[in-house]
């Protein structure tokens, strides 16, 4: 960690509603970006140019997460559904069982460019189909693709900002886009049940354990719950509170490599959701938790990533993000979940 804060800085994205940058605006946000990422690593972004906001990003998350269990279970990852094929791509559910301070439950796509699945056989395949839910039960697998789109070009825009930070040509990066894995990701992290709820020392009670992302840079759209928490260079975990129209930007590890360790891959955490109250208003998420719905943004398997500064050695991104997934709790064998089989679907 570089840096200690007490905040996150807000990068104003306005000039990207515009085709073309002029050069002094090109100037100006790549020099935000790079102070930001070699100080907190952690930055809110506002005013993006999308053509969505988050009560719509939000409403897909309920419309998947309330549908029954069995049902999502139909898109379980093979480790938890042993009969599917999906490997990398669709659902996984909690996990108490195996980390009790990692309770949340998922559903991740990729690009619709990946319509077939490889023929050499993998334990994991990354650029595998994704997987969709019956259309007479969910109705927002076109927004779901084109939020992924969007978010796609927006990030690839941030990342030329970043080469420039770098004294490099905005172009600097394009190639490691060719089949990019980029991956959204719906998160829901169950509300704690009564008497559970956390306190502020070190038995905090979290639903996302410390950890640093893995790719180029993740976009991250949070509900109002609360819970984000970035770790600074005193070992305090400062809160990251919904900031209403942004997105949080942090990076991952892969820039750290690619800047020389100039750019910071920040720890952070997500505290378990408390129980509502009886006399606490009501909010569209009472009954869910938390939601949140990060876009991990990545280069393709067979990318050479090759250090931009310092004489770090190159990386080839399928390696990478292998040997990270090992730690990740909805990638660990699990022949003991309840696949829900036999359950109504």
């Amino acid at each position: 960690m570089a840096t200690t804060f007490s905040s996150l800085p807000i990068i104003d994205l306005s000039p990207l509603h515009t085709a073309q940058l002029a050069e002094n605006e090109i100037a100006t946000l790549s020099k935000q970006f790079g102070e930001v990422f070699s100080t907190t690593g952690f930055a809110y972004l506002v005013n993006p140019p999308l053509s969505f906001d988050h009560e719509e990003m939000f409403a897909v998350a309920r419309e998947f997460f309330a549908l029954p269990t069995g049902q999502k279970m139909q898109l379980a990852k093979r480790s938890f559904r042993p009969t599917n094929e999906n490997t990398y791509r669709g659902y996984f559910p909690t996990q108490p069982h195996l980390a009790s301070d990692n309770l949340k439950e998922g559903f991740e796509i990729g690009s619709a460019e990946f319509s077939e699945r490889p023929a050499k056989p993998q334990k994991i395949v990354l650029s595998e189909p994704n997987v969709w839910p019956n259309k007479d039960s969910f109705s927002a697998q076109s927004k779901l693709e084109q939020m992924y789109d969007e978010l796609q070009s927006l990030a690839a825009k941030l990342l030329s900002l970043l080469a420039v930070s770098l004294g490099k040509p905005p172009d600097a990066f394009s190639s490691w886009l060719t089949d990019s894995l980029s991956t959204l990701r719906l998160l829901h992290y169950p509300a704690l049940s009564r008497g559970q709820e956390y306190t502020h020392d070190e038995s905090v009670k979290l639903s996302c354990t410390p950890h640093t992302d893995s790719g180029i840079l993740t976009l991250l759209h949070q509900d109002s719950t609360g819970g984000l928490e970035v770790l600074n260079a005193s070992g305090e975990w400062v809160s990251a509170p919904y900031v209403p129209g942004s997105i949080v930007v942090n990076i991952g590890d892969l820039m750290t490599k690619v800047s020389g360790g100039r750019f910071t891959a920040t720890m952070h955490r997500v505290r378990a959701p408390a129980p509502k109250s009886q006399s606490q208003s009501q909010s569209p998420n009472d009954g869910f938790g938390r939601f949140s719905i990060p876009f991990f943004f990545e280069p393709g398997e067979d990318c050479v990533i090759v250090p931009a500064l310092g004489d770090g050695e190159a990386v080839v991104y399928g390696e990478h993000v292998r040997r990270k997934m090992s730690t990740w709790v909805e990638f660990q064998e699990d022949s003991g979940y309840d696949t829900g089989t036999t359950e109504e679907i």
